[in-house]
């Protein structure tokens, strides 16, 4: 026990969210080889390729930059794990709760992207740098409709509790906008919803977003030189991302806790919601995420861009006029 307590909280929320993270991986993959009617791999497969990949040599090619080929997995997944300590769980507190908010939460969650073009452009092989080009110009794609979803919190909770800290993540938490709406601001609320689960797909690179990597095109594009332990960081922090996008969704939209609705509390009431957080977790990767892979075929690339640059973005857009317009008449 003592043992235990002396391990710091970011080291096991650190572990905590990579084994929850390949274990979303490993249903991700389950429940898509069962939507197309195959077997598909055992749920701990992600574990076991990260296990081998350790254990393989770490090749750099002969013509990259190797200390910045070498830094940008590291960079990658420190910069996620970091997501993780300002994200609750369950209605436990964040590690480090008081000390961000929002707007770093997206700034952080922009770093392993750039990792991934730094590593590319790094590694010097053709593939790579063309999907580095991609990638960077499905940042510049999906920022706008997010910012629009981000700055529509921060407009609504100003209004209703003027001079608080409205971008703390942990405000948010605490003041869910659903009950603060009339017909109009309900429908503009849904709308935003819509588009997070839109740009969740795309900030994670996954089909059918996943340009930058694109095996039958450009041989893994980004990764196509990455091996060995770096490659094993690379895929880590892809698991943690998509733990950490699918928990902001859920933080800003859903930050419900059942055990306060079954009248529990204690231990048994946190272990509860900690299950029911977890749980809309994974609705959020099986709608955004699993469902769209399977159903969808991968995009061109022009047009992703036009797409998030213009209807999507128009599309948050009028959410939010639709809920400035409910704050004028209800």
């Amino acid at each position: 026990m003592l043992a235990l307590k002396a391990i710091p909280l970011p080291v096991v929320a650190g572990l905590l969210g990579a084994l929850l993270g390949l274990l979303y991986k490993g249903i991700d993959r389950k429940l898509a080889a069962r939507m197309q009617s195959r077997v598909g791999p055992p749920i701990r497969q992600p574990l076991l390729d990260l296990k081998k990949l350790l254990l393989k040599e770490n090749v750099v090619p002969r013509d990259s930059i190797p200390w910045l080929f070498n830094l940008a997995p590291l960079v990658g997944l420190v910069a996620t794990a970091t997501v993780l300590l300002y994200l609750p769980l369950g209605d436990l507190a964040p590690v480090l709760g008081e000390g961000g908010d929002l707007i770093l939460i997206l700034y952080l969650l922009a770093l392993p992207a750039l990792a991934l073009v730094i590593g590319g452009f790094a590694s010097g092989a053709p593939y790579a740098i063309v999907g580095a080009q991609r990638e960077m110009v499905l940042m510049i794609s999906y920022e706008l409709p997010l910012a629009v979803t981000i700055v529509t919190f921060a407009w609504k909770l100003n209004r209703l509790y003027p001079g608080e800290r409205v971008f703390s993540l942990g405000f948010i938490l605490n003041h869910p906008l659903w009950g603060s709406f009339g017909p109009l601001g309900l429908i503009g609320f849904l709308i935003l919803l819509g588009v997070m689960l839109i740009v969740t797909p795309i900030e994670l690179s996954k089909i059918p977003f996943d340009l930058a990597e694109a095996e039958t095109e450009i041989a893994e594009g980004l990764l196509s030189e990455y091996s060995g332990r770096n490659l094993a960081l690379f895929k880590l922090t892809d698991a943690l991302k998509a733990l950490a996008m699918a928990s902001l969704v859920v933080g800003l939209f859903f930050p419900y806790q059942v055990g306060y609705i079954l009248g529990l509390s204690g231990f048994l009431g946190g272990l509860i919601n900690v299950a029911f957080f977890l749980l809309k977790v994974f609705a959020v990767l099986l709608v955004s995420v699993t469902v769209v892979r399977v159903a969808a075929a991968r995009f061109k690339i022009d047009q992703v861009a036009f797409g998030f640059w213009f209807p999507l973005t128009a599309i948050s857009l009028g959410g939010l006029g639709l809920i400035y317009l409910d704050g004028l008449l209800f």
